[in-house]
């Protein structure tokens, strides 16, 4: 594969975001107050579409084994519901994304959100355990449509350093969701069954569409669109996938998120199920490393970015988590003789707290490449990404729902080929200085 070779600081434009109306026509510069205004909504807005999938997935965490008494189904069945979520966003991106190059951000957005709404709802009324994960897919087709196109709104606005820090900003937006989620599923099991957290999601999803509706503003105008169909669409794909570089980032991204999802997967039945905590008390520890995602998101957008080259600053979050990984593997296993709660919960917080380092940068440095098609290029990342999840999450349940050691061996075997993805095709020694400054 092609390498167009190193971009020099001094290639890497940081502007300020580029603000156009709905039509695509760009705007005038507003009073710097409205502009603070129009920044922090656009910030939540952002924010708010990017947590939509693990709002999704971590409110219904609680209640998976709930959901395996409720439907009658196995343990790796019920597992199932959250490969499909994910598969359903991994194809979904693969539509919305180039949509969102050819008709700008908006109408896709919209038309995605509200088809959102309606999956959503109907996965409360789910009365099988088949028809939950087909309702499953239909939410994450749809839910895509966020997530792939918040992606591409920000390569829209930020380049280079400047991409990096915003990514990390969204996180400690979006990475509110994953720390609230599972406390706010813990406490709606208190009062009700788990088709009452699909009907809180429903609600969520009905105010951000309507939020997104009214206020978010087009940001790709009418001359920056591709006019092409279906095959200038693929002929772009076929030509991010042939640079190197980027193909590297996707795939170390995609192989780190899939760490993270074996965790998201397997700890409801490893914190409760072989640990005996209670759904409150899993809620507090995922709440707790979510924290640590969102805490080293800050430090690499707030310290690290501009100071420290992006490279250097994703290969440190990658050996950490292969690290928290090998602990996990050799306390699971039996290695270090029998453990509890607490050195598991340990290791599981380093892990995650090393994903604030990877993947704001592994969207940063990849979008960074492909300023003439970000939503196919944000497609293209997001698909891989959930694609591995979704295949790495039935492996952790297939030794059973009793013994933790198929989690930490999945998260290491992925940790390992995150490391040589980004070694073997991204070969950051060769442009060290490409993203300081």
């Amino acid at each position: 594969m092609p390498d167009t070779g190193p971009i020099r600081p001094e290639q890497i434009p940081v502007p300020t975001p580029r603000r156009s109306g709905p039509s695509g026509a760009t705007a005038a510069p507003a009073h710097p107050a409205s502009a603070r205004r129009a920044g922090l909504l656009v910030i939540l807005m952002l924010g708010g579409l990017t947590a939509m999938p693990p709002l999704s997935m971590d409110m219904y965490l609680p209640a998976l084994p709930q959901v395996t008494e409720s439907l009658h189904s196995p343990a790796a069945t019920v597992q199932l519901t959250l490969t499909a979520c994910l598969a359903g966003m991994a194809l979904g991106q693969l539509v919305v994304g180039p949509m969102s190059d050819r008709w700008g951000r908006r109408r896709p957005l919209v038309a995605g959100m509200a088809l959102y709404v309606v999956a959503t709802a109907l996965c409360a009324f789910a009365p099988t355990a088949g028809l939950l994960i087909a309702f499953r897919l239909a939410q994450g087709l749809a839910g895509a449509a966020g997530l792939v196109i918040a992606r591409a709104i920000v390569r829209d606005l930020y380049d280079g350093v400047a991409m990096a820090r915003f990514f990390s900003t969204l996180m400690l937006v979006s990475g509110v969701a994953p720390v609230v989620a599972p406390l706010i599923g813990g406490q709606v099991l208190r009062v009700t069954d788990w088709r009452g957290v699909f009907y809180v999601l429903t609600g969520v999803g009905a105010l951000l569409t309507l939020v997104t509706a009214r206020w978010l503003e087009e940001t790709l105008p009418p001359e920056r669109r591709h006019s092409g169909g279906l095959g200038e669409t693929l002929r772009m794909m076929r030509g991010l996938l042939a640079d190197r570089v980027f193909t590297g980032y996707m795939l170390a991204g995609g192989f780190a998120f899939a760490v993270l999802f074996a965790y998201i997967s397997a700890s409801p039945f490893v914190v409760q199920e072989i640990y005996g905590a209670s759904p409150q008390t899993y809620g507090l520890l995922f709440g707790l490393n979510s924290i640590g995602l969102v805490g080293a998101g800050q430090l690499n957008g707030k310290v690290l970015a501009g100071r420290v080259d992006l490279d250097k600053t994703l290969a440190t979050g990658l050996a950490v988590i292969t690290a928290a990984a090998v602990a996990l593997l050799l306390m699971a296993s039996g290695a270090l003789g029998r453990v509890g709660l607490a050195p598991i919960a340990a290791g599981l917080f380093v892990l995650m707290s090393a994903m604030g380092l990877v993947l704001p940068n592994t969207n940063a440095l990849a979008l960074t490449r492909t300023p003439h098609a970000a939503g196919s290029g944000s497609a293209l990342l997001g698909t891989a990404a959930f694609l591995v999840g979704a295949v790495a999450s039935p492996l952790v349940g297939v030794a059973g729902e009793h013994t933790a050691w198929p989690m930490a061996l999945v998260q290491l075997v992925c940790a390992l080929a995150a490391v040589a993805c980004f070694l073997g095709l991204c070969r950051p020694w060769r442009h060290a200085d490409r993203t300081t400054g």
